[in-house]
Formats: structure tokens, sequence, C-alpha cells
């Protein structure tokens, strides 16, 4: 009997564990679906806030476009409004500001033509200031640019090595240059100095700055020799910073050493007189 009691105690607790069980993994399955919809909501959520604020931010910007909007409106109204009340004295005002206009305009068209007829002319000179120096020698370039006469001359015609002092030679070179600006005596002469980058430093001279002005203002001396006017004459020095080549082989720096003459026409009274009929036009706005 007891056995008996025993056994059934056994079975009912057998069967109360099993369905314990049961009820749990089914509790845990609604947890999971509980959590897995509460997860799927907070997505929407968030994606219902984020859908919002976009839409509001959209509503903002047609309000301030739409504000805009009102505020041209109410410029236009206000502009038709201001012309509308345009007098007859108003059209003749504005009749004579267009003839005024055209004036100027004419003027502007003379100016123009003005410059073209000086550039034709500055042109003929300088091509026959070309053909007046005269000199034949691969080391001495004539050229015309810009309505510009350049005379070209390799240090080697002019200096030895690491020299300031003008050879005997140059002085038949820079003869024909003296003749051709004492022909001229409304040009001027810049004569320009160049030397490679090779770095110079002998007492008294500190570098290749002082070494180019020193050759440009010691052939101004050779052409003051020579008779030219001082006034017509500007030295000047520019080292090593423009070259005509790159400085990397000793032919180069040989092109590089060189000394250049400018003749420049005058032409300050043009200028003065465009720079007048400039003020004029200034002066009729």
């Amino acid at each position: 009997m007891k056995k008996l009691m025993l056994l059934g105690v056994g079975a009912m607790l057998v069967l109360s564990s099993c369905v314990a069980k049961k009820e749990h993994l089914a509790l845990q399955e609604k947890y999971q679906e509980s959590q897995d919809l509460l997860n799927t909501a907070t997505v929407k959520l968030n994606s219902c806030l984020s859908d919002k604020a976009a839409a509001m931010a959209r509503v903002e910007t047609m309000r301030e476009q739409l504000a805009d909007l009102r505020k041209s409106n109410q410029d236009l109204i206000d502009t038709k409004g201001d012309l509308t009340t345009l007098t007859k004295q108003g059209s003749e005002n504005l009749e004579k500001s267009l003839e005024s206009l055209k004036e100027r305009d004419l003027k502007i068209t003379r100016l123009q033509d003005a410059l073209t007829k000086k550039d034709s002319v500055t042109l003929a000179i300088v091509s026959s200031l070309k053909k007046a120096v005269g000199i034949s020698d691969p080391d001495i370039e004539v050229n015309v640019e810009k309505g510009v006469v350049f005379i070209s001359i390799a240090d080697k015609l002019l200096f030895k090595s690491g020299s300031y002092i003008v050879t005997d030679r140059a002085n038949e070179v820079l003869a024909k240059v003296a003749k051709v600006i004492n022909s001229k005596p409304n040009f001027e002469a810049m004569v320009e100095s160049h030397t490679d980058n090779v770095s110079y430093s002998k007492p008294p001279l500190l570098d290749n700055w002082d070494l180019s002005v020193k050759r440009a203002t010691s052939v101004v001396r050779v052409l003051e020799s020579l008779e030219v006017n001082p006034q017509q004459l500007i030295a000047a020095g520019r080292s090593s910073y423009v070259p005509l080549v790159e400085n990397d082989t000793a032919e180069n720096k040989a092109k590089n050493r060189r000394t250049r003459i400018v003749v420049l026409p005058k032409i300050d009274q043009f200028y003065e007189m465009v720079e007048e009929e400039m003020k004029n036009l200034s002066a009729g706005n």
C-alpha cells in the first residue's frame, strides 16, 4: 500500500513538473513576441518622428518663401506706383540723360580712334628705329615688342667675367646705340642689366644686384661720354630674376648675362590729352 502511495505521489510530481515547464516555455515565447512587437513599434515611432521633423522643416521653408514672395509682390506694387507718378518733366530729364550718354559714347569712340592712330604711328617710328640701329652681330638682338625697341647685347661684348668695367670692344657698339638715341631727342633709353644665377660677391659689391646695377651705370656713363643727353637715360639692375632661359647650362647662363637697352618713345602729351578728356567725361556725370 505504501509503495502504491509513493508511486502516485511521484507520478503527480513528474506531471506537475512537465506542466510547469510547458507553461514557462509558452510564457517565454509570448514575451519574445511582445519584445519583437515593441522593437518594431519603436522603429516605426522613430521613423514617424523623423518624418514629422522633416515635414516641419519644409513647412518653415515654405513659410519663409511665402513671406519673401509677399514682400517681392509688395515691392513690385510700390515700384509700379512710383513709375506711374512720373511727370512730363521727369520724362524730359530722362531724354536729356540719354542724349548725354550718346555724347559720352561719341567721345569714347574718338579716344579709341586716337589710341589706334597712336599705336600705328608708334609702330612706324620704332620700325624705322630698328633699321637705323644697323648692327649685324649674333650677340646683339634688336626686337620690337608692343611698340618699343629692345636692343639686347651679350655681356661678353661689354664686360669681362665678373667685371663692371666696359671693354674697348664695347665702345663701337655703344657708339652706334648713342647715335640712335641722339637722333631721337624725344625718346628715353633705359639701360637694363641682367646676370645669371651664379652668386657674386667681390668687394665693394655684395651680390648680383650690385653687379647688375653697377654694369648698368657703367654703360650709362659711356653713353653720356658719347654726348647722349643724360636726361634721356635710365639705369636699371635686374640681378638674375628675369632670365631668358633656365640657368642649367653654361650656354644658357651666357644668354641670361646681357644688357638690354630699351628705347621708349615719350608720349606724355598724348596721355595728358587722354587724361584731360577722361576728366571731362567724369565731370559730365
